[in-house]
């Protein structure tokens, strides 16, 4: 199946599924070095405590344990990191901020001795006061979390304002028109205070390191990391290392969804291979990783004004969101968040106050969607809520308030790129809108905006080898989502090449060239661009070529069937290499750059585009147990160009699972701080009989991306529709749904409730 050349649009082979499938592919799991230690971490048992000291000797003396590190082994080395904020130290310095913080770490011939040590440290704390919650962070005296003056930002932060007090981390403030005056007049006002918990970005591979210092200033890592150049620029800094000077090997990875985004065992596995002097791996399990990376739990109140006829007039938004003890990711989830807060929406005036806040929990970063996950499933329940009340229906109320392509969603930012009316209505035509439905069957959509992109930096470089092989060098890491496919039929289209003679090796820092990150569904659109830009680059050389070999013009070469050809003649790329170079030997380059326009590299600039969040449900609800069943999904994925429809659809289909997890079944459940579900038989993940019946894909291809063929991104948008459309489809049945997720239990007592208000107005009309 990969002897033939796919390009652009077509259905090709995932090439990377025969090594998938016979266990040739490696992860970072399956990395052994000779001499290789197991790392085990000793982690905080309470939610705020300081260290008053720690007593390894025991430890220490124990057969097969080479060392131990504490915070008393990083004096010679600045020892806090993190993207955003450096507020993170490797071990704990002197408090632990949260139940799971790391405090020490051991070193040893096999974990088991390792887990054996660590029942023998012993750590005298001193529990303090904490707040681990939202409302008690933010109380008057509340625990204070972090010193704010002595915060420092980290190498990506990207923040421009920064001002952090008190327990706030950030905030993101949004403007735009009078809101009061629009709020006084009009005649529709929906309110309310929402909630949205804790979940755990699972993947099936838990976070692993293995860490090998070369030399006192030469370190190399193997690590299951989303962005590999960050990771290595943070680890640099802190050991004091010239960037070059640390090697970052990113093989296959059995998944990420954010939570492998940035800087997580890297800088703890460096440490303590640099006191043992032999390599190190540190292997997370689930409970580990739960106390790594986390979705951030949110507060927000929301209020939304409309006219009698439902022309929508303002949007007022306060949201604050938990990122724990510390900032991870946390301020541009902050900064998403406001973004996605007002909705794909006409509005005359808009106001979005955006907290991110210090608790003592587990610390929240990146999962797939963030911000327009947690926002629009409260913006279009009240859209729903506006439109039941002037007598429009849900299709309607969009079809008369929806932004259209070229408006102006936030000041100063770039213009929607989309159809979203075409797009909505791609979905009410799934769900068969019109049709009359079962007393107990319920439909829902939702239509949002997340800003994606991210930082628009990426380069590629094509090696075009003296058998005709090309190498494909991109940083894009591959975590299942399909890039090295996807890449690979760039390449083809160009080359018109098989994919069999295409190779994507994994991301090394040491030879395949700089990407910023693989996240905010930029891969394809600006990774890819830059594959595109190498491919055309290496078309033209070879065209060069052949022009001097049969002395013919540009216009007469042209190159299809993986060959090249002036009129009648032809030649493989091979023999163009033989010719070029006179023997057998010699390669060539193609390179491709993608970096932005002057001023066109911030947050405030952007987005790269703005990636649709469309996709509706339909529900059955058993009104006994308030158990929803989800009997079909409609996804809409707006995409420009398709490089390939299959991936997409894969794409579409995972992203609508952990939506249903986020709507219906996940939820991190913490007392006093204490993860208390933090394994997968407590914590509840979507299985196979949990999805859908039907599952309609539909793919919408304007052109109207930025990448080569038109495209930009996908695989986000419809998680975030997901809750939206499920909540609004039980706002259908008459279900108010203020807090996620929508579990059998607060889906009866909201409908019980609803009863309630029912008998009660029915007993006020009857003059009772």
């Amino acid at each position: 199946m990969l002897d033939k050349a796919y390009g652009v649009g077509e259905r090709a082979p995932q090439v990377d599924g025969p090594a998938k499938i016979t266990g040739q592919a490696k992860f970072a799991g399956d990395i052994k070095l000779a001499g290789m230690l197991e790392a085990k971490v000793l982690r905080s048992p309470f939610a705020h405590a300081r260290i008053r000291s720690i007593d390894v000797s025991r430890a220490e003396a124990l057969p097969g344990v080479a060392c131990i590190l504490t915070g008393n082994d990083l004096g010679d080395i600045d020892p806090y990191y993190g993207h955003a904020v450096r507020d993170r130290p490797i071990v704990a310095i002197d408090r632990a901020k949260f139940a799971g913080d790391p405090v020490a770490i051991v070193a040893a011939e096999s974990a088991s001795i390792a887990d054996q040590a660590l029942e023998l440290i012993v750590v005298d704390y001193e529990e303090l006061p904490h707040a681990t919650t939202i409302e008690e962070a933010m109380v008057a005296n509340a625990p204070q979390i972090h010193d704010t003056e002595q915060l420092r930002l980290g190498l990506f932060h990207g923040l421009g304002d920064f001002q952090p007090h008190n327990n706030i981390c950030y905030e993101h403030h949004l403007e735009d028109g009078d809101v009061e005056k629009l709020f006084s007049k009009a005649d529709e006002i929906v309110e309310g205070e929402y909630r949205f918990p804790s979940v755990y970005q699972y993947s099936m591979e838990p976070h692993l390191t293995v860490a090998h210092w070369i030399a006192n200033d030469q370190l190399e890592l193997w690590s299951n990391c989303q962005h590999p150049y960050l990771v290595r620029a943070e680890v640099a800094d802190i050991f004091s290392l010239s960037k070059a000077n640390v090697r970052i090997h990113v093989p296959y990875l059995g998944g990420g969804f954010g939570s492998k985004s940035y800087t997580r065992l890297e800088p703890m596995a460096a440490a303590v291979a640099r006191k043992a002097a032999r390599p190190v791996r540190i292997a997370n399990s689930v409970t580990e990783s739960m106390w790594t990376s986390r979705r951030h739990n949110m507060i927000c109140k929301m209020q939304t004004a409309a006219d009698k006829d439902g022309m929508l007039l303002a949007r007022k938004v306060e949201l604050w969101l938990d990122t724990g003890a510390y900032a991870d990711n946390g301020p541009r989830v902050v900064a998403t968040a406001a973004d996605a807060a007002a909705g794909p929406y006409a509005w005359q005036a808009q106001k979005v106050d955006a907290f991110g806040v210090y608790t003592n929990r587990p610390p929240s970063g990146s999962y797939r969607a963030f911000g327009a996950t947690h926002l629009q499933w409260i913006g279009e329940s009240q859209i729903n809520e506006i439109g039941r009340r002037v007598g429009l229906d849900a299709l309607e109320m969009r079809k008369k308030n929806l932004l259209k392509f070229g408006d102006t969603i936030r000041k100063g930012g770039k213009p929607l790129d989309a159809d979203l009316i075409g797009d909505i209505q791609k979905v009410a035509d799934g769900l068969d809108w019109g049709e009359k439905r079962g007393e107990n069957i319920g439909r829902g959509f939702g239509i949002g905006l997340l800003a994606a992109g991210s930082r628009p930096v990426s380069t590629s470089f094509l090696r075009l080898e003296a058998d005709g092989t090309i190498t494909v060098l991109v940083s894009t890491t591959e975590l299942g989502q399909g890039a090295r496919t996807a890449m690979s039929q760039l390449v083809s289209e160009v080359l018109k090449v098989p994919l069999s003679q295409i190779r994507v090796p994994d991301g090394d820092t040491q030879i395949t060239p700089y990407d910023r990150s693989t996240g905010a569904s930029r891969s394809t659109t600006l990774a890819g661009g830059a594959v595109h830009l190498a491919a055309l680059d290496l078309r033209e050389q070879l065209i060069d070529i052949a022009v001097k070999m049969w002395k013919l013009s540009d216009e007469a070469i042209e190159i299809r069937e993986g060959q090249v050809w002036g009129g009648d003649k032809s030649a493989t790329f091979a023999e163009c290499l033989e010719w070029h170079f006179g023997f057998v030997g010699g390669e060539l380059f193609g390179r491709g750059i993608v970096r932005p326009e002057e001023g066109q590299g911030t947050y405030s600039a952007g987005p790269v585009f703005w990636e649709v969040c469309t996709g509706g449900v339909e529900i059955e609800l058993d009104r006994d147990t308030g158990e929803i069943k989800l009997r079909k999904v409609v996804s809409v994925a707006d995409v420009g160009t398709a490089v390939n429809p299959s991936l997409i659809k894969g794409q579409e289909m995972g992203g609508a699972a952990q939506g249903l997890g986020n709507a219906i079944f996940e939820e991190m459940h913490f007392e006093d701080g204490q993860l208390m579900n933090g394994n997968l038989a407590d914590y509840r993940v979507p299985k196979l009989f949990d999805m859908a019946e039907e599952f309609v894909s539909v793919i919408v291809q304007n052109e109207d991306g930025p990448g080569p063929y038109g495209l930009k991104g996908v695989g986000e948008g419809i998680l975030a529709a997901m809750p939206a459309a499920i909540v609004n489809a039980l706002g259908e049945l008459g279900i108010e749904i203020n807090e996620l997720p929508a579990t059998p239990e607060r889906v009866w007592k909201a409908m019980n409730d609803s009863r309630q208000d029912d008998n009660t107005l029915q007993k006020k009309i009857g003059g009772e």
